[in-house]
Order: C-alpha cells, then sequence, then structure tokens
C-alpha cells in the first residue's frame, strides 16, 4: 500500500497538494501510522478536473461519520472503510484485482500503475525530473527505470531527428 494522506483539507484551490504525512502499517493486528520513510514530505499534485470529485467525496464521507456514530474512528483519511479505518491493504488488493477484470485489463500489481502513470507523464511530454518528484523518487534513476519507452515515445524520438536532419 501506497503511503495516504491523513488529512483533508479545509480549502483546495488550483494549487492543491496532498502531503503523505504518514503510513499505516499493522502492529500486533492494529493499524499504526508512522513517518514516510523518506525525511521530506511528497506534494502530490493532483488535476484541476479532481478536485469537485474530492470533494463530493469528502461530503459523501461526512454522511457515512453520521451513519456510523460511536463506532467511527476519527483519522480523517481520504480513503479508508465507511467507519474511518484505513483499507486493509488485501481488501484493497481484491478491488484492485476486481476493477482490472471488470475492464478487462490483465493482472498487474498495483504499484504498476505508478509505472503507467510515469510512462504516460512522459508520453505527455513532461520533463522526466518532473515525474522524479512527482513519484518521489531520490534518484533519476529509479525513475527511469519505472519508465518504459513506449512505441509512441520511440515514434515521436524518430520524428523530431527526422525534422532536425532533414527539415
Amino acid at each position: 500500500m501506497e503511503c495516504i494522506r491523513t488529512r483533508h483539507k479545509e480549502t483546495c484551490g488550483p494549487d492543491c497538494v496532498g502531503h503523505a504525512r504518514y503510513c499505516p502499517e499493522r502492529s500486533g493486528g492494529e493499524w499504526e501510522f508512522k513517518k514516510p520513510k523518506g525525511r521530506k514530505t511528497q506534494p502530490v499534485p493532483i488535476p484541476e478536473p479532481l478536485i469537485p470529485l474530492l470533494r463530493a467525496h469528502k461530503a459523501a464521507q461526512a454522511a457515512e461519520r453520521l451513519a456510523a456514530g460511536s463506532a467511527w474512528n476519527d483519522r480523517d483519511l481520504v480513503f479508508r472503510r465507511p467507519d474511518g479505518r484505513p483499507i486493509d491493504p488485501t481488501d484493497d488488493r481484491k478491488e484492485w484485482r476486481a476493477l482490472l477484470d471488470e475492464v478487462g485489463v490483465p493482472p498487474a500489481r498495483f504499484h504498476d500503475a505508478r509505472h503507467t502513470a510515469a510512462t504516460l507523464l512522459l508520453e505527455q511530454g513532461v520533463d522526466i525530473r518532473v515525474v522524479q518528484e512527482i513519484l518521489g523518487h531520490s534518484s533519476l534513476a529509479v525513475t527511469k527505470r519505472d519508465t518504459h519507452v513506449t512505441s509512441r515515445l520511440a515514434r515521436d524520438a524518430a520524428d523530431r531527428m527526422g525534422k532536425a536532419l532533414w527539415g
């Protein structure tokens, strides 16, 4: 499971980012929130169209909080169970696999989605150093390992070379 942000922001404008402040870990069968392994908090930029969806999600969670009553576990998590507790990684993996099945995608690890996102960012022309920062990698070598050169990227490189050489 990736680090998740533990607190909702009250306001979220165009420069909205979340920070992985704590990572849930099992300790004696219970969830404990520990600082991420890195020293700095990692901002997570989000696309503008996602902001109203996150606000609607937060509003729906407020209703779940009322329904849970005294069983509510207040951790202010963005993604969690209906009673406020963290999502169990086993349940998360099951839902991930069911989603992949539903859309006809071959089985893949959740972490592979990070590789796909990194590759899509490169295909959109985002500088690899920006991709490195978004993914929170400490070295460019890790980012290079996690991205893939697609036929589209290779074709674009060949076209650019052709234009440079022959106009």
